[in-house]
């Protein structure tokens, strides 16, 4: 995405301020809503890695080198909210976090704009932190060129009057990581930005999001985004069963490891704690429900939770017109239970394709490579250039795949041996 900056008066940055002050006098900020309940938790931005992007029968790309998984890990953790006398910060559970960025969703957008004449400010970024001690929720404005620049810091008063200092830990787009401090050291909730989105200097679109924040995650909110994954992709399944269309439950299965390993940076693959990294996504999952990955676009133009470049999309969608797939590729990215259509018609189609080649055939027989390796490998590079790499390179074919491809199935493996997930063995039954 093209990052486009304008320079603003320091007087409508004063306007701004002016205008929180006066928010936060009107309203109450210690009102709490009601939490809603919910069922699956639902929900970056640019991810690290891609799925289908190379305009042939299955995607291509480069990367690094084999890693050991074994890796030392690398504390992530921010500091946690100290009591302050005899208050005891919050504990939420997942469904008091949504309550909470719901509540700060209405913040945003009940707020006072900058002026009344012009569209959204395209050059800045709304923050809102939750302070735990108080249970109080804070707005503080930074210009976008600063929330992008990983390293960055920055002082202001919030809409409720108090210094905070905010850093960026890692500049990602919309799911930019920041912590946010008051002057006395304690550490605020980051419970979502709003990120106005533009193109070639034109708005677009406001964009809530919410990044992973250390003293969000917790177990519970893992299991949320697990589960929000799993019963999308048993939707997806049953979606198409009933327009005529079986997908085998194995692929559903490898299916639901690749909504997570498409969105693993293999530099942190490289460095940070593993399991920690995949916990934070499906975190992510859980965080934004179905806005996840929503504003997730590859240097290759792969998009959205599946990241499936147009060429496939659009193929898919010949291949199978009776499923009735979005038209537009934007729109069907945006929409998980089509992108996971898409996806699931995809791996099979490729499954189908590979399943009746000879070369394949002998080397799943010989055991040299196995189904998860061979569709993983094909849904992230060229699936149709699979049985050449097996016909020349025997038991180590893995060796010619793009080094990006080798990347992507040690991470693929490595997800596999740290996250267990329940293999489905009868057809899954999800009702809408």
């Amino acid at each position: 995405m093209k990052r486009s900056f304008l320079i603003v008066p320091l007087s409508a940055l004063a306007v701004l301020c002016a205008s929180w002050q006066a928010l936060s006098q009107t309203a109450d900020p210690q009102k709490m809503v009601r939490p809603r309940t919910v069922a699956a938790a639902n929900h970056q931005q640019t991810t690290a890695q891609t799925g289908p992007k190379d305009p042939q029968p299955a995607p291509a790309v480069e990367a690094p080198t084999r890693v050991d998984v074994t890796k030392p890990t690398v504390q992530t953790t921010l500091p946690t909210p100290a009591t302050a006398g005899n208050i005891t910060p919050l504990i939420l559970s997942p469904t008091m976090i949504q309550s909470r960025i719901s509540e700060a969703k209405r913040l945003f957008k009940t707020r006072p704009q900058l002026t009344a004449m012009t569209s959204p400010q395209i050059q800045f970024v709304n923050i809102a932190a939750l302070d735990r001690k108080t249970s109080h929720i804070h707005v503080a404005t930074v210009a976008k060129q600063t929330f992008l620049t990983k390293g960055s810091e920055i002082t202001m008063t919030s809409s409720l009057g108090e210094p905070l200092t905010i850093r960026v830990i890692r500049a990602n787009g919309v799911n930019t990581a920041l912590s946010v401090f008051t002057q006395d050291g304690r550490s605020l909730d980051p419970l979502v930005v709003e990120f106005p989105i533009e193109k070639g200097g034109t708005f677009k679109e406001l964009a809530y999001y919410t990044s992973a924040h250390p003293a969000l995650l917790s177990k519970d909110l893992t299991m949320s985004g697990q589960a929000y994954i799993r019963n999308m992709l048993d939707l997806a399944a049953k979606r198409l069963r009933d327009k005529g269309v079986f997908i085998s439950n194995d692929l559903i299965d490898i299916a639901e490891r690749l909504c997570v390993v498409e969105h693993v940076d293999h530099d942190r693959f490289r460095n940070e704690n593993r399991l920690a990294l995949y916990d934070e996504i499906y975190s992510l999952y859980a965080l934004n429900e179905i806005d996840t990955y929503r504003y997730s676009v590859s240097s290759a133009g792969a998009g959205g939770m599946v990241q499936m470049i147009p060429w496939a999309y659009n193929l898919i969608r010949q291949r199978h017109p009776g499923v009735g797939l979005i038209p537009d590729f934007v729109t069907g990215m945006r929409n998980h239970s089509n992108a996971l259509q898409a996806m699931l018609l995809y791996m099979n189609d490729t499954w189908n394709d590979l399943a009746a080649n000879d070369e394949v055939k002998y080397a799943m027989n010989a055991k040299l490579a196995t189904m998860s390796e061979l569709m993983a490998a094909g849904y992230n590079s060229n699936a149709a250039k699979l049985p050449t790499y097996l016909r020349r390179g025997g038991q180590d074919w893995k060796v010619l795949i793009p080094r990006e491809t080798q990347m992507y199935l040690q991470i693929y493996k490595s997800f596999e041996a740290l996250v267990p997930i329940k293999t489905r063995t009868t057809t899954a039954v999800q009702t809408d």
